[in-house]
């Protein structure tokens, strides 16, 4: 869902651009609290492996592929404020270096694929997860449906965006209609996605989920032949590992995860459907792309996910993706370092000696 230049005229793309600026700052602030020296590797992590699976397109129906947003899971994952600050470290990336994305597009983009998804992802999460048994299952399930809502929950965004500032004069109600249907098929690859990752590291690693924080059932105790919920006090410390074996527990975790996010894309990316996404194929029908404009960066050595002047097909796009996947999980990890680290300063308590 990655929408070009010219798709949305000038005043609506600036607007755009301020709501994406005026969220993610918000969403700076919230991050605060999200991370800590636990979750702040992950964030950066989380970022490199929406980008290595949003190279996976999937056929969804004919002639027609989706992609992972990405959106849902990085909110579950690493919270919702991180998870805006995710998709967005993506798409600037993908904006930049590979031409995936129109730079003057970019503030539709972060509305559309990081603010949409992530909010309306965490709100059915949330809302699921209050009324469901307080177990992992009930988190993996949340998480599917959440994921599922996201998706066509950023195609109507889109066709709101594109009724306000598109630059062709097409029916927005069959664009509407196009775009929704579509959607919820991408949706279900997105929920599957979405579930898989979230039940992998909640199995390995439950306290690095930001969504399965709480869930914990509270201790029982038996109290003239019935079962009461103890007290807060006196409920066990749990038995936390040995400082050495937890660092090492998530330093695997993520090796793991890095080596995953450059497999997928420096290899299983080559076997990606070569369909057009669902956009491409609505903007194709619908009219849409016919004041389309060529990309700023089309020039760039990575454009399209290839590195230039590698003539083998399958080099060139494992290298570009690689490479991806690189400077994501740099780049996002330096964001969320800093902010973990602001976040430092502003609890560190002050000298008040007299």
């Amino acid at each position: 869902m990655h929408v070009p230049d010219g798709f949305i005229n000038a005043p609506v793309s600036a607007v755009t651009g301020l709501v994406a600026a005026g969220a993610v700052a918000v969403s700076l602030r919230g991050a605060r609290r999200e991370l800590d020296e636990r979750t702040a590797p992950l964030a950066g992590l989380v970022a490199a492996f929406i980008f290595a699976v949003q190279m996976l397109n999937f056929p969804v129906a004919a002639g027609t592929s989706g992609h992972l947003l990405g959106g849902a899971l990085a909110a579950i994952l690493v919270g919702p404020c991180t998870g805006v600050l995710c998709v967005s470290v993506v798409l600037l990336m993908q904006g930049i270096l590979f031409a995936d994305g129109g730079l003057t597009a970019l503030g539709v983009n972060i509305t559309d694929m990081a603010i949409v998804t992530t909010v309306v992802a965490y709100a059915v999460f949330r809302s699921l997860v209050k009324v469901l048994p307080r177990t992992r299952r009930s988190v993996t399930v949340s998480s599917f449906v959440a994921a599922l809502l996201s998706v066509p929950a950023a195609a109507v965004a889109f066709t709101l965006i594109y009724w306000i500032g598109g630059t062709t004069d097409v029916s927005i109600g069959k664009v509407a209609t196009a775009m929704v249907g579509v959607h919820v098929l991408i949706g279900v690859g997105e929920a599957a996605i979405t579930a898989l990752t979230v039940g992998a590291v909640i199995a390995v690693r439950p306290d690095l989920v930001y969504g399965a924080r709480g869930l914990t059932q509270r201790l029982k105790l038996r109290v003239g032949g019935e079962l009461v919920d103890a007290p807060a006090a006196a409920e066990p410390v749990p038995a936390a590992e040995p400082v050495p074996a937890a660092a090492r527990s998530h330093r695997k975790l993520w090796i793991t995860g890095l080596v995953t996010s450059l497999v997928l894309a420096g290899f299983v990316s080559f076997y990606a459907s070569a369909n057009p996404d669902g956009l491409e194929k609505v903007a194709a029908d619908k009219g849409i792309d016919a004041e389309a404009e060529e990309h700023a960066a089309a020039d760039s050595p990575l454009a399209d996910y290839g590195v230039k002047d590698v003539t083998d097909a399958r080099l060139s796009g494992g290298l570009a993706g690689v490479i991806g996947v690189g400077v994501t999980v740099v780049a996002g990890s330096a964001v969320f370092w800093a902010v973990r680290r602001r976040r430092t300063a502003d609890t560190a308590p002050t000298d008040v000696s007299v």
